[in-house]
This record gives structure tokens, sequence and C-alpha cells, in this order.
């Protein structure tokens, strides 16, 4: 039952929609109707502002570490990252916003740190520096996608954090097939954060 209970919390704290909130509630807009329509740290970013964009990150990474912190000191009887994995579900499929969110890069970022570190500057790094090369941060979120499962298969992790990872991994790469369409046609958008 406890398990049930912490995957519930899970997916209600990746449901909580920050671009929408901290959209509506600072810039008067509903981000949904603005660039990508997504409601990721990405979207916010170009729609409010480096402010907007990065109260809107923090909070998404917030979501994964604290389902990730809940679950591993809330009693589970089961690993943290499995139950971590539904506020993923819930980051992009949001009950609080009709089942549309975001595409969880950040909110993986927020698990993976709370979960190991080390990864998470390790992938960070990565990030930043494939953002600076190629300006397009789908394809940035696509490489420490794959650059984390090499990590993980090839460390010192367990089977389940083998899995999970995985599984964060695939969600991710799924969500931007649209982004890997306009990369190959030259219509991706471009970031200019340096």
């Amino acid at each position: 039952m406890i398990n049930i209970a912490l995957i519930i919390i899970a997916y209600l704290l990746g449901s909580f929609p920050s671009a929408l909130v901290i959209g509506k509630t600072f810039y008067q807009k509903d981000i949904r109707n603005y660039g990508s329509g997504n409601l990721g740290s990405t979207n916010a970013f170009r729609i409010l502002g480096k402010k907007g964009g990065s109260i809107v990150f923090i909070l998404d990474i917030l979501k994964g570490g604290l389902a990730f912190l809940i679950a591993s000191y809330g009693g589970a009887t089961i690993s943290p990252l499995f139950i971590a994995v539904f506020a993923l579900v819930g980051h992009i499929y949001p009950i609080f916003a009709n089942f549309k969110g975001g595409k969880a890069v950040a909110t993986s970022a927020g698990i993976i740190l709370f979960y190991s570190p080390l990864l998470f500057l390790t992938l960070f790094v990565i990030f930043v520096i494939t953002l600076k090369i190629w300006k397009m941060v789908s394809l940035s979120s696509t490489i420490i996608s794959i650059a984390a499962v090499i990590i993980i298969w090839c460390g010192p992790y367990d089977l389940t954090a083998r899995v999970m990872l995985s599984i964060f991994a695939a969600l991710i790469i799924v969500k931007h097939i649209p982004n890997y369409k306009r990369i190959l046609n030259g219509t991706e958008n471009k970031v200019s954060f340096f």
C-alpha cells in the first residue's frame, strides 16, 4: 500500500505544471499558446525569458528530486527510481494541465541529481558542451540521454538503476521525435544561452 501511495505522490508532484503556473501568475501568459506550446523549461525560457525560464527549470528539477527523496525516505519497499519514474509520467501527462506537459528532461535531471550527483554533473557538462556547439536543446537532451545509458550500463550501477535510467532516456528520446524531423529539415529552433 505504501508503494502505491508513493507512486501517486510522485505522479502528482510531476503533474505540477511549473511553466503554466509561473507563466500565468507572473507573466500573464499561458505558454501553451506560444512557441512550441510545450510546458517544459525550454519553451519557458523562450517565452518567459531567462528569469522565468530559470525558475521553471529549477521547479521541474525539484519535482523529480522530491519524488526520489520521498520514495527513498518514505518507506518504499521497491526501488525509489521505479517510484520516481511516475514523476516523469506526471510531467509528460499532467493531470493538472489536461495531460499535455513537457518532455521530462529537467524532471529526469532532478531524479539523477539526488540519485547520483556525480552522474548528474557528468551529464550536465556534456549538455553544456553540446549545447554550446550545436545550440539545440533537443539535440543536447538526446545526447545526454544516450550518454546516461552508456555510463549507467558501463559503470558500477545495479540492474534496477540501469533499467530505470534507460526508461528515463527512452521517454526523453521518444518525446523528441518531432524535434528530430525539424533537425533533419533544418528548421529546429536554436538557442543563444551563451
